[in-house]
C-alpha cells in the first residue's frame, strides 16, 4: 500500500512536470535545458515535442548501460515506460494549453514564470514520492557515481551541454536561435530552486503522506552507526571521579541517559559562550562537547574538520544558497554539502544527549533538541562594543577588523539559524534563559545553575 501511494504521488508529479514543460515552451522564450534538444528538433523534423521527448530519453537510457554496465539494475529499466508516459503527457498538455499565444514579451514572461512554477512543484512531488528518476536525473547519478563527480556541479555540466547542443542544432537545421533563449536560462535557474522552496516549506508532507520514509531511516541508521564508532570525548575531573553525573540542586541517584540534565548555548560572537560552556561543565561535572562536534561530524560525512568548520553556521545569503544549491534537488542519493553537515550535526547532538549530562555549544542545538525534556536553552549575548573589544584583544586585531568580524559571523550565524530552524536567532522566546555576559563568567555560571536547578524541579 505505502508502494502504490508513492507511485501514485509520482504520476501525479510526472503529470504536473509536463504540464511545466508545455508551459514554458508555450511562452515561446525558449524551454527548459532537459526539453531543449527535443523541443528544437520538433521545430525541424515532423514530430512532436512528446515523440521528441521520447526518443531522447531512450537514447540517455542506453548511454546510461554503457556507462553503468555491471552496475546497471533491472530497476533502471523503469525509466522506459515513465518515459513513454512522459513524453504523451508532454503532447497531452501541448493541447490543453491551446489558448496559451502570448502577443507581447510580458505575457511571455509571465507564462514562463507560471510555467517556472508548476514544473518545480512537480519536481518536488516526484522527489517526494521518492521511487523512481526521470532519465535525465538518472544520466546525471550514472555519470556522478561512476567517475566520482559532485552530483551538483554534473547536472549544471549536463544542462550546459544540452543548452549548446540545442543552440547548435538550431544554428544548423534553421540557421538562427530558435527553440533556446533567455527562458532556458531562466528555466534552469529557477526551476530546481523552486522546488527545493517547496521541499523546505511543505516538509511536513511527507509524514503526513507516507507512513514511513526509508530514505531518511536508511540515512539515520547510519549517521547513528558512524557516531557510535568515534571515541568518547574527556570529561572533566569531576565527572571521571564518580560514574554519575552531578546534577545541581540534586542528590547524587542513579538516573537514565534520558532524563540526564542538557544545557545547550547559542551565543553571539565573541560573547565567551566556548569559554563560558566549557567552564561551566567543569563546575558540574559535565560532558562538553563544541568542536568534539566537528570531529564527530568528519567521521558520519567523510568531508574534513577544515571543511566543516569553513561550513558550519556560516550562511552568507539562504537565497543564493538555495540558488546555488538547487541541483541536489534532484539526486536521491546526495545532498548539498551544507546540508549535510547540519543534517549530521544534528545527528551528533542528539546522540551526545542521549548519553548524558553534558553542555552543547552551538549548531542550532536549542532547535535540534527543543522536544527533549530536562534541557535547559540559553542564549548569550553582549554589547556590540564589548564583544568587539574581546576579539580584538584574542586575535589581535584593529577596532574597525574585529567589528567587522563581529558583524559578519553574527549575520552568518542569523542566517543559518533561520534556514535551518525558521526561527529568528536570538529570539528570547527560542530559549528558557537569555543572560548578558559582560556580568562575568562566574555570574553567568551562576545564572544558568540556579535556571538548572528550577528547570529540574519544574520536570
Amino acid at each position: 500500500m505505502e508502494k502504490l501511494k508513492r507511485y501514485i504521488v509520482f504520476l501525479i508529479g510526472l503529470f504536473i512536470n509536463s504540464m511545466g514543460v508545455s508551459l514554458i515552451t508555450k511562452a515561446s522564450l525558449g524551454t527548459s535545458p532537459i526539453s531543449s534538444i527535443p523541443y528544437v528538433l520538433s521545430l525541424n523534423f515532423p514530430f512532436t515535442l512528446g515523440q521528441f521527448t521520447i526518443a531522447f530519453s531512450l537514447l540517455l537510457i542506453v548511454i546510461q548501460l554503457i556507462i553503468l554496465r555491471r552496475n546497471f539494475k533491472a530497476e533502471h529499466l523503469l525509466q522506459i515506460p515513465i518515459s513513454i508516459l512522459f513524453g504523451y503527457f508532454i503532447d497531452l498538455t501541448m493541447v490543453m494549453l491551446f489558448f496559451v499565444n502570448p502577443q507581447t514579451y510580458i505575457a511571455s514572461l509571465a507564462y514562463l514564470l507560471i510555467g517556472c512554477v508548476i514544473l518545480g512543484f512537480g519536481v518536488y512531488t516526484e522527489v517526494l514520492a521518492n521511487v523512481a528518476m526521470l532519465p535525465g536525473e538518472s544520466f546525471v547519478r550514472a555519470v556522478s557515481s561512476t567517475w566520482k563527480t559532485e552530483f551538483g556541479s554534473t547536472k549544471v555540466a549536463f544542462d550546459v551541454s544540452l543548452t549548446v547542443i540545442a543552440a547548435v542544432l538550431s544554428l544548423f537545421f534553421a540557421h538562427r536561435l530558435d527553440g533556446v533563449r533567455e527562458g532556458t536560462i531562466i528555466a534552469a535557474l529557477l526551476v530546481g530552486f523552486i522546488a527545493r522552496l517547496f521541499g523546505r516549506h511543505l516538509s511536513f508532507l511527507e509524514p503526513l503522506l507516507f507512513s514511513a520514509s526509508a530514505k531518511k531511516e536508511t540515512a539515520g541508521s547510519a549517521e547513528s552507526r558512524n557516531i557510535s564508532d568515534q571515541p568518547e570525548p574527556v570529561q572533566s575531573e569531576a565527572a571521571t571521579a564518580s560514574s554519575e553525573p552531578l546534577h545541581p540542586g540534586t542528590p547524587s541517584t542513579a538516573s537514565s541517559a534520558a532524563e540526564s540534565p542538557v544545557i545547550v548555548i547559542g551565543r553571539q560572537f565573541g560573547s565567551g559562550g566556548h569559554d563560558i560552556g566549557k567552564a561551566l561543565a567543569e563546575r558540574l561535572g559535565y560532558a562538553f562537547y563544541d568542536n568534539e562536534i566537528i570531529q564527530m561530524t568528519a567521521g558520519s560525512t567523510g568531508y574534513t574538520p577544515k571543511f566543516i568548520q569553513e561550513k558550519e553556521e556560516n550562511m552568507t545569503n539562504s537565497f543564493l544558497y538555495d540558488l546555488v544549491n538547487q541541483m541536489y534537488i534532484y539526486s536521491d542519493t546526495q545532498e548539498a554539502p551544507q546540508d549535510k553537515i547540519f543534517e549530521s550535526e544534528a545527528a551528533v547532538i542528539r546522540e551526545l544527549a542521549s548519553k548524558g549530562s553534558c553542555v552543547i555549544v552551538g549548531r542550532c542545538a536549542d532547535y535540534v533538541l527543543r522536544e527533549r525534556p530536562n534541557c535547559l536553552k540559553v542564549y548569550l549575548h553582549a554589547s556590540e562594543e564589548y564583544r568587539t573589544s574581546r576579539i580584538m584583544k584574542a586575535e589581535n586585531l584593529s577596532h574597525d577588523d574585529a567589528l567587522r568580524k563581529v558583524r559578519q559571523a553574527d549575520r552568518r550565524r542569523a542566517d543559518n539559524y533561520r534556514y535551518y530552524t525558521r526561527r529568528i536567532w536570538g529570539h528570547s522566546r527560542n530559549y528558557d534563559l537569555t543572560v548578558n555576559t559582560e556580568i562575568g563568567s562566574e555570574a553567568v555560571q551562576d545564572v544558568i545553575c540556579r535556571m538548572m536547578e528550577l528547570e529540574l524541579k519544574r520536570n
